[in-house]
């Protein structure tokens, strides 16, 4: 009995026992300690961004673990339903991002990139990076590694460089030397246009008598990129296949790009030895008949990792409806960018409930938002290029960054949730959505998006215990445990 009661001394003199009598604790002796020791769970972090932006990825007063007390609808946390393994949260990094980044003097520079990739008390901790393969329409100006002259090919890509990309390659080494641990995906906008059979780098589709050059290409970048030090993890045939007329942009359809894996870029890489995985589709929520098309065939499926979605059109379950079709391949979302004419409270909503808890909650092992940084006049980007996307950072001048929307987004997901993390089980209300993992360390983590424009009050449960959590309207919270 002595042993109990300098126990509950020990809590009661550790603990911030918010909202929990002393009675409640006396009269439930050690059947208390004992539920709150074995789930791990003295407190609960808690970090929130308001939809007002008065309150941006700050931490809050640590929330305790007690008994239901209150009627509040239950968010149950269940780590015995295991889904799928993390593989990061972070941005594209494009060409103008590199660009712009780089007007920063050397001290911001490496302020913002430890910042956004680093593991200290401040970062957000990014864990993925997609990169373009050639310019993407987020470049200064188009190219690829292969540019000719007008009528000439190069069949053996004796003329293929990566000097186009060496400052992006000279970051990406400032930001591996930082987290040595980031995973990339990287996905061309157009390869070569004298590929193409219409001779431009907007649109037309790949000539077939070139797919087997093409798959060569893919093979020398990834290892041209090797040899810089910088592991390309996953590849996806094409950007947005099925937009044509962005700048750079190829039309590549479900066929064309079965074809071209299963007879050409799947082979290839196993002949040159490349363990990269390849992604196909990385277009819209809106055509999942397109990634299961190539995954039905099984030549082609059996090169093929998994598939890749945006969100600008269709639902954010097609990645389910993928997911049921073949669920031994894996799920990828990789771009949703946030615009010029956006605002806070709206975007930031809308983008945590589907880009990072709807993505997570449908399988993907990634969400990425799209630009990570340009200037103040949404440059630099390609003619005919995206001019509204803004970057999760906006750079002002050479000691100025702003932290855009995008920024907090992730944020939210990355600095709690690393790599090999795991999701699990969440319930989820009519206005309340979540999505639960467990770290490797063994924290869990619950992201939480409130959807009403008033304050929600729930409790939150996991092995028995609750936490009664009030969450501000249209905000974002974060509780790690």
């Amino acid at each position: 009995m002595m042993k109990i009661i300098q126990s509950n001394r020990s809590f009661l003199k550790s603990a911030a026992l918010s909202g929990v009598a002393l009675f409640s604790l006396l009269s439930c002796g050690n059947r208390v300690l004992t539920e709150t020791e074995n789930s791990g769970a003295k407190k609960i972090e808690y970090w929130l961004t308001k939809g007002d932006g008065s309150v941006k990825l700050q931490q809050q007063n640590s929330l305790q673990f007690s008994i239901d007390t209150n009627s509040f609808p239950v968010i149950e946390i269940d780590d015995t339903q295991k889904f799928q393994t993390v593989d990061g949260f972070g941005y594209t990094l494009t060409g103008g991002s590199v660009q712009v980044i780089n007007t920063l003097s050397v001290d911001k520079r490496k302020a913002l990139l430890n910042e956004i990739f680093g593991n200290s008390g401040n970062s957000i901790s990014v864990s993925y990076l997609r990169l373009s393969i050639g310019a993407s329409d987020l470049d200064a100006e188009v190219f690829s590694y292969n540019d000719l002259p007008a009528g000439q090919t190069d069949l053996n890509l004796e003329k293929f460089s990566l000097a186009r990309d060496k400052d992006l390659i000279a970051m990406l080494k400032e930001i591996l030397a930082i987290n040595p641990k980031i995973k990339i995906i990287a996905a061309p906008w157009s390869p070569p246009v004298w590929m193409k059979d219409n001779g431009s780098s907007i649109g037309g589709s790949l000539k077939p008598e070139y797919y087997g050059v093409y798959a060569k290409y893919f093979v020398k970048y990834i290892q041209g990129m090797k040899k810089e030090g910088i592991t390309i993890d996953a590849i996806t045939p094409q950007n947005e296949p099925l937009h044509p007329g962005n700048n750079p942009s190829l039309l590549m359809t479900s066929e064309m790009q079965k074809d071209f894996i299963k007879n050409h870029l799947g082979p290839e890489f196993k002949k040159a030895g490349v363990t990269t995985k390849i992604v196909v589709y990385d277009h819209n929520c809106n055509k999942p008949e397109y990634a299961i098309n190539i995954l039905n065939d099984p030549e082609a499926r059996k090169y093929i990792d998994g598939s890749a979605f945006h969100l600008y059109e269709g639902d954010i379950s097609a990645l389910s409806t993928v997911h049921n079709a073949h669920p031994d391949k894996n799920l990828y979302f990789t771009e949703q960018w946030t615009g010029s004419k956006g605002n806070f409270k709206d975007d930031l909503n809308w983008h945590i409930k589907n880009v990072i808890i709807g993505s997570m909650r449908n399988w993907s092992k990634i969400a990425l938002e799209w630009n990570l940084a340009n200037d103040a006049a949404f440059q630099p980007h390609t003619p005919g290029g995206c001019t509204e996307c803004k970057g999760a950072i906006t750079v002002n001048s050479s000691q100025d960054f702003t932290r855009n929307v995008a920024y907090y987004i992730i944020g939210h997901a990355s600095k709690f949730v690393p790599q090999n993390s795991v999701r699990i089980a969440s319930t989820q209300t009519e206005t309340i959505a979540t999505a639960a993992f467990v770290t490797p360390l063994g924290k869990t983590v619950l992201i939480v998006q409130n959807e009403s424009e008033n304050a929600e009050n729930f409790n939150l449960r996991y092995k028995g215990n609750s936490a009664a959590v009030t969450i501000p309207g249209k905000s974002a919270a974060t509780y790690i445990f």
